[in-house]
């Protein structure tokens, strides 16, 4: 056994002491992803400037021949180190290790989901359009780990501890069966488009169920094989989709504005412009037969 440390950590009541290191992971990425943008566009902002920078002035980091490096190089760099640490912690290392090492963690994911439009388009979109992607990304992370802190675990619909406590057939085909039926339902709302509630259902089953039964998002795969011949269908898709999504794109375009350093309310036009952008109906599957 190779000593640890032991260091008495304060955490809300309901956070055990296990989740540490998640805790603190998610902190050190919501702090980098904010620090982040904050250098980012005080940067851009002093791009025409020839005033002289200070040493302490935030500045792009080039390589030789003025090769701009990103800062997901970075990024990449600290998520590789911490997560070989962690795989060595995992052998005899104690919470207080393990919190050094997602904390790295967190700081490099931060940076390497900051630029991960950069990453899906392989171009610097990083203003653009399609940079909002990577705010997208960072949501979707930022949701995760705050459902693994309150404890939600992924699958948790069935009880895995059946499976140590009674070795019977029948808890076995239980845990198996009820196990085939999240994943697939799982699938099934992820063919319907439903990306967020098959996430989240992920966690919290009965929202797999809702998801599953309910209508599909109209440029889903499902919709594409199920809608395309049924006009009523796909009408009522459409519809409930640019409905129920108004509201959403209004204050994801806010939200995303504001943290590229524009805050401002985005007006109709620009939010039926997102609506049409985004909503359409399915294509027809193709009838070719190789």
């Amino acid at each position: 056994m190779h000593p640890t440390l032991d260091i008495d950590f304060g955490l809300p009541d309901g956070i055990p002491y296990s989740r540490l290191p998640l805790v603190c992971c998610l902190v050190a990425f919501i702090l980098t992803f904010f620090v982040t943008r904050t250098i980012v566009r005080y940067i851009r902002s002093h791009a025409d400037s020839d005033a002289p920078r200070k040493w302490w002035q935030p500045r792009n980091i080039s390589g030789g021949g003025g090769l701009h490096i990103h800062h997901v190089v970075i990024g990449v760099i600290l998520v590789m180190v911490s997560g070989v640490a962690m795989v060595t912690l995992a052998v005899d290392g104690g919470v207080p290790e393990f919190t050094a090492a997602s904390i790295v963690f967190g700081i490099g994911a931060a940076l390497v989901l900051d630029e991960f439009a950069l990453i899906l388009h392989l171009s610097d979109v990083y203003w653009s359009e399609d940079g909002r992607a990577s705010v997208d990304a960072v949501f979707v992370a930022v949701a995760v780990a705050g459902l693994l802190i309150l404890g939600f675990n992924p699958l948790s619909f069935f009880d895995v501890t059946i499976w140590r406590d009674d070795d019977s057939v029948a808890a076995r085909v239980l845990v198996i069966g009820t196990a085939v039926l999240t994943l697939a339902l799982a699938v099934i709302v992820l063919l319907k488009g439903k990306v967020w509630t098959g996430l989240v259902g992920m966690f919290i089953t009965p929202l797999l169920v809702v998801g599953a039964i309910r209508l599909s998002r109209p440029h889903a795969p499902w919709a594409r094989w199920r809608y395309t011949n049924r006009p009523r269908k796909m009408h009522r898709a459409l519809e409930r989709e640019r409905w129920l999504r108004r509201p959403v794109i209004q204050a994801k375009l806010w939200l995303q504005d504001a943290i590229s350093g524009m805050p401002k309310f985005p007006d109709d036009k620009l939010v039926d412009q997102e609506l049409d952008r985004e909503i359409h109906a399915a294509p027809a599957p193709s009838r070719d037969v190789a």
